[in-house]
């Protein structure tokens, strides 16, 4: 596994940290202010001196920078935190006049980006207020009058990715101005004015609470919000106190180390456990574990920016604690919190397993599924593709994948197959710890046996994975046997083979991955799982191609509903076709000797779909 830098998530925040003014020596002390520093924050709040506090995102880490400490913001999913609603008597919301002013530093540009924002109750839903933000190029304002239009004041002054800047807003009641860095750079005149009510006012930091903005990805230092407006002087004045920040080369804040990628679990067997995670820097890597939360033995792996340790000498069906360490060559060190993973079960021993498809470009949606799944304790998870929407593209793991699935993988281990969503991509390979070559690969798990194939390549007779499944299957002695592949032998879906809305022309099903169906009739494979298609359908038993006797064909499940967009059945009913739905979903299967019980489940947790199989006793 090669070294790898990707960047971790965060999101959503709103206003709430603590400690001194800035601007208190030319001016009022503001009604809020907040800095961003370790002491500023307990239990997963920032507690602010002025204003309402913060309740921040898990993922918010304060990082150390040249000129002390800032908040690290990667993930754009979700803002970093959100205050409570001010109260009708509140004096810490402006109400016709307003300055605001943030220390930011942008490391993606948006077409919509905020930095400080504010939020009235309308109805129920959150309105903007007003917001100092940003687009592609440049610092914004944006203010809503009473008309009800939101009017944007944009800078002239392009910002440097990574590059740190002073971006104060003010606003007098019908003029607008726009400072960067201590300099006036654009002004508006409204006619309108504004009509802000400061009771039920949120603030949000580090991003907008649209759900369609992408949040912040940068850095804040600090941020002040006053009910009266600035003179240039005083902007000025505030800029300076920390001008030296604008010195500070885009890659000189390069040297904090923190957690990009939380700990996973991948491979886990009756005597093993491979733990893996991501720091910005490399570093060395550790992983602390044991009986009790203390986790009082170890074991560490190489150095590297992507981690793996495979913990051995373990004991079968035993429950295990454990968390990770990473130190670099300067001396910092960052941990992660205690978890908890369990070793394979023996053979005869009753286990579940979660089954999650195709969760792509929705973390929000997987990672609902992943905190469902979780609640119903499965001994593992079953990927049959797509983790993400792009393979190549390293956000798309370090802020979609990982932070969706972690509730579940940080607890479990995940066993995948490629998707073409994954492209092939080397981030599959780092970021995943699988038998070798990876793309195929088998895992005896109790009573059952899983063959993982990529249906991506060429898996017709005489390829190499063709070959390779015969043999295994041919030689496994499991009671039950699944194989786990992207793509759908047989589908009802409505255009993906076929435009069945136009035609009756439809392969109805990949007929690439419907060549490997002879190896499941000749060795008895009990359930295909495949992806690929993003809704949920469960087949008849299909052996020579037709419906068959519960105990002779294979079943062939379509679970891709784990968050990309959904698809829709075609008007058509095929001889296949069981159970069809339109939705989001996971699938929980449970096995206890020769009984199968399989139980999907929606987005809001309801059952939908339930099946037992039940083989006959086995013949002395």
């Amino acid at each position: 596994m090669t070294s790898h830098f990707c960047r971790f998530s965060l999101a959503w925040l709103v206003l709430a940290c603590c400690t001194t003014v800035t601007l208190a020596h030319q001016g009022p002390d503001p009604v809020a202010h907040w800095t961003f520093k370790r002491a500023s924050i307990v239990d997963g709040v920032c507690r602010a001196r002025l204003g309402p506090d913060l309740r921040l995102a898990d993922s918010v880490r304060v990082v150390n920078d040249a000129y002390g400490q800032s908040l690290d913001l990667t993930d754009d999913r979700q803002v970093a935190g959100v205050s409570d609603a001010a109260p009708s008597d509140a004096d810490s919301t402006p109400a016709e006049v307003l300055t605001v002013a943030a220390w930011v530093l942008i490391d993606e540009a948006e077409s919509t980006g905020g930095i400080v924002s504010a939020y009235q109750d309308d109805q129920g839903k959150p309105q903007l207020a007003w917001s100092l933000g940003y687009d592609e190029h440049v610092p914004t304002f944006r203010l809503r009058t009473a008309d009800g239009q939101v009017q944007v004041l944009r800078g002239s002054t392009k910002y440097q990715k990574g590059q740190w800047v002073h971006v104060a807003g003010v606003f007098d009641g019908s003029l607008a101005e726009l400072y960067v860095n201590g300099q006036l750079d654009a002004e508006l005149q409204l006619t309108d004015g504004v009509s802000w009510n400061p009771a039920g006012t949120q603030y949000a930091l580090g991003g907008l609470l649209d759900a369609e903005a992408t949040p912040l990805r940068g850095r804040l230092k600090e941020a002040s919000v006053y009910d009266m407006a600035a003179k240039a002087q005083w902007v000025q004045h505030a800029f300076s106190h920390m001008v030296k920040l604008t010195t500070i080369e885009p890659d000189a804040r390069a040297d904090a180390l923190a957690m990009m990628v939380e700990p996973y679990l991948q491979y886990g067997t009756q005597d093993g456990m491979t733990v893996m995670w991501q720091t910005t820097l490399p570093g060395s890597s550790i992983v602390h574990y044991g009986e009790t939360a203390d986790c009082p033995q170890q074991v560490e792996g190489d150095a590297a920016e992507i981690h793996e340790v495979r913990i051995t000498g373990l004991e079968p069906e035993t429950l295990y604690f454990y968390c990770v360490e990473s130190k670099d060559d300067g001396g910092q060190t960052v941990t992660s919190d205690v978890s908890t993973f369990s070793t394979a079960v023996l053979p005869g021993t009753p286990f579940a397993f979660a089954v999650i498809s195709d969760t792509q470009m929705h973390p929000v949606v997987a990672g609902k599924l992943s905190k469902l799944a979780w609640a119903q304790r499965p001994s593992f998870l079953l990927h049959p593709g797509d983790l993400v929407d792009t393979g190549v593209n390293d956000s798309h793991w370090t802020q979609h994948f990982f932070p969706g699935m972690h509730e579940l993988i940080s607890r479990v281990p995940m066993y995948p197959v490629l998707g073409n969503h994954e492209q092939n991509a080397r981030n599959y390979y780092e970021y995943m710890s699988l038998p070798s070559p990876e793309y195929y690969y088998e895992f005896p798990y109790g009573d059952a046996q899983f063959f993982m194939i990529d249906s991506n390549r060429n898996v017709g007779p005489g390829s190499e994975q063709y070959e390779w499944l015969d043999e295994q299957l041919g030689k496994s002695q499991a009671k039950w046997k699944f194989v786990c592949h992207h793509h759908p032998p047989y589908s009802s879906d409505e255009n993906d083979y076929g435009d069945l809305w136009k035609t009756n022309k439809s392969s109805r099903g990949d007929l690439r991955a419907r060549q490997l169906s002879t190896l499941y009739d000749k060795h008895k494979v009990d359930i295909v799982w495949n992806g690929h298609i993003h809704s949920y359908e469960r087949t008849w038993p299909v052996k020579d191609g037709q419906a068959a006797d519960d105990q002779e064909g294979s079943i062939y499940m379509i679970v891709g509903g784990g968050g990309g967009n959904l698809e829709t059945p075609g008007p058509y009913r095929p001889f296949f076709q069981n159970q069809v739905r339109r939705g989001h979903h996971y699938v929980m299967v449970h096995i206890n000797g020769q009984t199968l019980e399989l139980r999907s489940y929606d987005l809001d947790d309801r059952l939908f779909d339930t099946v037992q199989i039940k083989k006959p006793a086995a013949t002395p």
